[in-house]
């Protein structure tokens, strides 16, 4: 792997303070700035058709949600710290 340039290392420990929401934002642009040309055709309108289907799935019962606690708890039991 390619050593940090000083520039790279000044970002990296000003982006470490930030809050975990903006650090999260920070990431989205970063990937988003690695995408090279426009998005495929059909691309958004897929992305569009497979979310109206799983909200339909939801809202008539075909699909149970399931709390976040408790798919955390079951993640904590399957994969507990290691320390």
């Amino acid at each position: 792997m390619a050593e940090m340039t000083p520039q790279v290392s000044e970002v990296l420990e000003k982006a470490l303070g930030l809050s975990t929401q903006e650090r999260g934002l920070l990431i989205d642009r970063l990937i988003e700035s690695l995408d090279e040309g426009p998005p495929e055709d059909g691309v958004e309108e897929a992305w569009s058709e497979e979310i109206k289907h799983r909200v339909d799935d939801i809202r008539s019962g075909k699909v149970k949600m399931i709390p976040g606690e408790q798919v955390l708890r079951g993640l904590a039991k399957e994969f507990p710290d290691e320390e």
